[in-house]
C-alpha cells in the first residue's frame, strides 16, 4: 500500500528502522526549511474570463473559478484573474523508497526513488489510501519548502537515481513536478509519475518529454464507478492511458480490488480486454490489495484467492506481466518469463531478491523482458 508520511511521523519511523538492523524501504527523516504552507506561482493551463473569472484547463473538469475563488482541487485560486498555484515547493510528504513500492516493476529494478507529494487531489474517492493529504488544503497539511534545486541535492545525498511525484495526485501539483523533472534530468535523475491518469491532453502532451515513465492507477472500468466512488469521470483516464503508450513512454498499471466494488469477472475481463486492444499485452498490470480506509472502511480487506483470480483472469486474456500487490511474500510479486516460465525477477514485497536479466532480457531462454532496466 502505497504510504505517505509527515515529517513527524518521518522521523518515528526512522527511528524505529534504526532500531532494527537491516529493515528495507526505511524512511528517513527529510525535513528542510519551514516556511508559509501557501507557496505561490502562477499556474499553467488556464484562460481568462470577463469578470476576472478563469477557467482552468489542467485537468478535465474544467473549473471555472471567480476571483479568491478556488478550483476543486484546493490548491490553485485565482487572485485579480490571474491563476495561482499554492503548492509550489510545498512537499507535505517527502522519502526514499524503493522503486517497487510505486509500484514500477519493469523500471530500474532495486533503486531508489526520491519521492515527494503535496497537498490537494483532483479525483475525490471513497477508498482513497493517503486521504490526509489528498483530501486536504495546503494551509491544513504541515509541509517543507523543498524548490527543485533542494529536491535534486537531497535525491544525491540519498543515492536516488529516481524522482517520483507520488502519494497524493502529482497533475494538481504540475508546475513543481515538471519544474523537478527538468532539473532532475539535467543532473542524470531519471523521473516518474504516480498518477490517476485525470489530465487533459495538451499538459500532458507537454510534460511527457520530460518523464522515463508513468504509473496510472486504474480505479475501475465503468463510467458509473467512476462517478460513484471518485467524483469524475472514466474516459480521460482511458485517453491518458492511450497518450502515455502512443508517445512511447513506459507504463505500469495498478488496479485497486475493492471487494464486491470493481472486482466482478465482467469488470476484470472488460479491463483486460481493453489493456489487451489498446496498450497491447506486455503492459505490467499490478491488481492490488484493497485495505479499510477513509470513507470504505466498512468493506473488509481484498481476499488473496480474489486477488489470485484476477491475475488468473487477466492471464488467461493473454496479458503477459500481472502482479499482485500488498501480499508481501506471493509468488505473484515476482516477474516470469513468458516464454520459457523462469524467473526472471524475484521480489519480496518491496525487495528484489534476485535478477536474472541478460541486458533486458531473460537469463535462461533469452527472450526480450519489455522495460528499462539500464
Amino acid at each position: 500500500m502505497s504510504e505517505t508520511l509527515s515529517r513527524r511521523e518521518a522521523l518515528k519511523r526512522t527511528i524505529l528502522a534504526c532500531a532494527g538492523a537491516g529493515l528495507a524501504g526505511a524512511c528517513f527523516p527529510l525535513c528542510a526549511e519551514a516556511a508559509s504552507p501557501l507557496r505561490m506561482k502562477e499556474a499553467q493551463f488556464y484562460e481568462k474570463l470577463s469578470g476576472n473569472r478563469v477557467q482552468c484547463k489542467l485537468c478535465p473538469r474544467g473549473c471555472t473559478v471567480a476571483d479568491r475563488g478556488r478550483g476543486n482541487c484546493g490548491v490553485r485560486e485565482n487572485r485579480g484573474g490571474t491563476y495561482y498555484t499554492l503548492i509550489y515547493g510545498s512537499a507535505a510528504a517527502v522519502n526514499v523508497d524503493p522503486i517497487e513500492k510505486k509500484p514500477l516493476f519493469h523500471f530500474l529494478p532495486g533503486s531508489r526513488a526520491f519521492s515527494l507529494g503535496t497537498a490537494g487531489c483532483n479525483l475525490h474517492c471513497r477508498d482513497c489510501q493517503n486521504w490526509e493529504i489528498s483530501q486536504s488544503r495546503p494551509e491544513d497539511v504541515d509541509s517543507d519548502n523543498l524548490q527543485p534545486d533542494k529536491v535534486i541535492a537531497m535525491a544525491k545525498s540519498y543515492s536516488c537515481k529516481v524522482l517520483a511525484y507520488t502519494y497524493n495526485e502529482p497533475v494538481i501539483f504540475y508546475e513543481y513536478m515538471s519544474d523537478n523533472a527538468e532539473a532532475g534530468c539535467k543532473a542524470g535523475l531519471r523521473s516518474v509519475m504516480i498518477s490517476n491518469g485525470y489530465i487533459n491532453r495538451d499538459p500532458m502532451r507537454k510534460l511527457l518529454p520530460k518523464l522515463d515513465a508513468v504509473k496510472i492507477d486504474w480505479k475501475g472500468v465503468t463510467e458509473d464507478f467512476y462517478r460513484k466512488y471518485c467524483s469524475a469521470t472514466l474516459q480521460p483516464v482511458l485517453n491518458t492511458l492511450n497518450r502515455v503508450k502512443a508517445l512511447g513512454k513506459w507504463l505500469e498499471i495498478v488496479y485497486l480490488v475493492v471487494p464486491t466494488v470493481n472486482d466482478s469477472e465482467a469488470d476484470l475481463r472488460g479491463m483486460a480486454r481493453w489493456t489487451k486492444t489498446y496498450l497491447g499485452t506486455e503492459v505490467p498490470v499490478h491488481f492490488s490489495r484493497f485495505m479499510p480506509n477513509y470513507q470504505l472502511r466498512n468493506l473488509p480487506p481484498t481476499p488473496i484467492g480474489t486477488l489470485e483470480r484476477c491475475h488468473d483472469i487477466a492471464r488467461s486474456e493473454g496479458l503477459s506481466f500481472v502482479y499482485l500487490g500488498n501480499v508481501p511474500g506471493h509468488r505473484y510479486e515476482s516477474t516470469y518469463c513468458p516464454k520459457c516460465g523462469k524467473t526472471v525477477v524475484k521480489r519480496w514485497g518491496f525487495e528484489v531478491q534476485e535478477n536474472n536479466l541478460r541486458d533486458g532480457k531473460c537469463g535462461a531462454c533469452g527472450r526480450a523482458i519489455p522495460g528499462v532496466w539500464s
